[in-house]
């Protein structure tokens, strides 16, 4: 589905994701209601599972409290 390298950005992506969410002190529930996702995309999120949205990163980015670039910085 994904080449090795655009899958290795998602895995990447999604640590620093879980970093910057567990920093906070958030769960999956919590940070998913902040954006109004779905928890369980959040955790494919983390997981490098599945891409993830523009408007998805910027609610995100809102939600944790960092810039659009903190959240890409990975």
């Amino acid at each position: 589905m994904y080449s090795e390298a655009q899958q290795e950005n998602l895995v990447k992506f999604g640590k620093h994701l879980e970093m910057l969410r567990k920093r906070e002190g958030l769960s999956f529930r919590k940070l998913a209601q902040r954006c109004d996702i779905d928890y369980s995309n959040l955790k494919k999120y983390e997981k490098g599972e599945i891409n993830i949205s523009l408007l998805t990163l910027i609610d995100l980015a809102s939600a944790l409290g960092v810039t659009h670039q903190e959240l890409m910085d990975f």
